[in-house]
């Protein structure tokens, strides 16, 4: 692969992996880097680091400068207002979309999405996420774009399932609600390989993908609790959360986060998220445009990112 790959969000979940994979493939990367990030950048991963962020325009010129293909990963996924979530997940991206259009020939652009986009009406976060998708869609005359909305993703490094992963593994499963509701999974590694299996193919198609491990009809929170019994081979205690307690605490967050200084993630809208009855993936479409296919399930996926945790 030849490719030069301007890429943000390197440093982290997703980013990070992503670039580590690239970096496998013979490809140029330059990656965007925040100036004051305390992140520790690896020494053996070949990058050109870009300081600046996506509201500095000089240099969001310079990561683009000389690129083939763009994998925009960064965005926000914590906030109180639609102004935190919209100055990155909208504004930061339509900077860069403006930047790479810019370029002589335009590279090829891949938004790593979110499946949340498909109910922009449930969160700030979902509506953000979807007003970026518009971005890409508007320059479709000057800037040849894919969109992936990937489902809940996890797997070593995640700050968001991880946790709730962790606790199960020692027995305790905090349940939302019912459990009911269905939600497709897809661990770290497969969308690393998504993307670059889209850089292989060469694919310039406006087009949306959905993306998940394969799993027909995804999961309920049962059948991932069922999966930690099976791995644990020991009792796992469901702690059920009422819907209402969700609620309340959803706002409460909200003053608390403005005192202490902090980006809270779970808010109202968040709370709508997740009690939301429908975040299942179809991998089809995707398939067929790019040849890509999941290898990880549930259970090899919790395998490899909770390792000893799930004996202990």
């Amino acid at each position: 692969m030849s490719e030069v790959i301007a890429l943000t969000g390197a440093t982290g979940f997703v980013g990070a992996e992503l670039a580590k994979q690239l970096a496998t493939t013979g490809c140029r990367i330059q990656a965007l880097i925040r100036p004051a990030s305390t992140w520790k950048r690896p020494a053996d991963l070949a990058v050109k680091w870009i300081e600046g962020d996506l509201a500095d325009l000089d240099s969001l010129r310079r990561l683009v400068e000389g690129a083939t293909a763009v994998v925009h990963c960064a965005g926000a996924v914590r906030g109180a207002t639609r102004e935190q979530f919209n100055r990155v997940n909208f504004d930061g991206l339509a900077r860069l979309a403006h930047s790479a259009a810019a370029q002589k020939p335009a590279p090829r652009f891949l938004l790593i999405s979110s499946l949340a986009a498909r109910e922009p009406h449930l969160s700030h976060y979902a509506a953000s996420k979807r007003l970026g998708e518009k971005v890409l869609v508007e320059k479709s005359d000057r800037l040849p774009w894919t969109i992936y909305r990937p489902c809940a993703v996890y797997g070593p490094g995640d700050r968001e399932l991880l946790p709730v992963f962790k606790w199960m593994a020692k027995g305790i499963a905090p349940v939302l609600g019912s459990g009911n509701a269905r939600f497709s999974l897809l661990y770290v590694k497969d969308l690393a390989e998504a993307v670059v299996q889209w850089l292989n193919c060469n694919c310039r198609m406006s087009d949306t993908f959905e993306l998940h491990d394969g799993h027909p009809g995804g999961y309920s929170w049962h059948d991932v609790i069922d999966t930690f019994k099976h791995l644990r081979t020991r009792s796992v205690v469901s702690i059920k959360m009422p819907m209402v307690l969700a609620r309340l605490v959803a706002v409460l967050n909200l003053p608390v986060s403005r005192v202490l200084g902090y980006a809270p993630m779970l808010t109202p809208g968040k709370v709508r998220e997740l009690s939301h009855s429908n975040w299942v993936c179809d991998n089809a479409a995707l398939n067929s445009a790019t040849g890509w296919t999941p290898r990880v399930l549930l259970p090899e996926g919790l395998r490899q990112t909770l390792g000893r945790e799930l004996k202990t």
